[in-house]
């Protein structure tokens, strides 16, 4: 049981962490996006987009350890799906947020080469706008975290791990997620678009909700005894 809390907390902790890095890495990154000219500002602020990729690594690196921590205790009620929850939201989106981290960290070296007017100008600035959203990565990210957390919250609903009706807010707010994803993908509006932002946060503040839970009362008791 002490085992289970402490379990139950971890990823509590890893999820705050997850989610402060990723919102501070958007924050270092918004200046970038409303400059006129992102070359030239990125060239100006080396520090900053590098800070920036580092939190978006150490999000991908809190939100995948998640599912790691939490199989022992998952696998027993149903093997399957803890393990299809540790292959999406582990494996797939610890590898999506890599590649994000290496797109912002492309734009470096293509400012260095702008400001050497080694590239037209006007391309230059699509590809470093393209870097920065990264939008077919952001896609692909929020249905690969759409499907695992659908895994995770079917599994959290049945074996009553949490209360019911934190289950079932994150299995809604979890197929919004999805939806945004498949929307960008079809080119319906920017996974970093406003539309797509307000489909998002409801799984933010679910998860926020979560952590909390996973932090003060951990797994329920009767259900681990069962």
């Amino acid at each position: 049981m002490h085992t289970n809390k402490n379990i139950a907390r971890t990823m509590g902790i890893l999820y705050i962490i997850g989610t402060v890095a990723g919102i501070l890495s958007r924050v270092l990154t918004g200046p970038l996006l409303s400059a006129g000219d992102i070359l030239r500002d990125a060239a100006a602020n080396e520090g900053r987009v590098t800070l920036a990729a580092l939190l978006v690594m150490t999000m991908g690196i809190a939100l995948t350890l998640i599912p790691v921590v939490a199989y022992p205790v998952l696998k027993k009620y149903d093997e399957i799906l803890a393990l299809g929850y540790a292959v999406f939201r582990g494996a797939l989106e610890g590898a999506t947020y890599m590649g994000i981290t290496v797109s912002w960290l492309l734009l470096l070296p293509l400012s260095r080469i702008y400001l050497a007017g080694g590239v037209n100008a006007a391309g230059a600035q699509t590809w470093a706008k393209t870097l920065l959203e990264a939008p077919e990565l952001g896609a692909v990210l929020m249905i690969v975290f759409g499907l695992g957390g659908l895994m995770f919250y079917a599994l959290l609903y049945r074996a009553r791990l949490v209360p019911r009706w934190l289950s079932v807010w994150g299995l809604v707010a979890i197929l919004m997620n999805i939806a945004a994803g498949l929307l960008a993908m079809f080119g319906v509006f920017s996974p970093v678009s406003g539309i797509s932002n307000a489909l998002q946060v409801p799984i933010f503040f679910q998860e926020m909700a979560l952590a909390v839970w996973f932090i003060v009362k951990g797994f329920d008791p009767k259900a681990v005894a069962e």
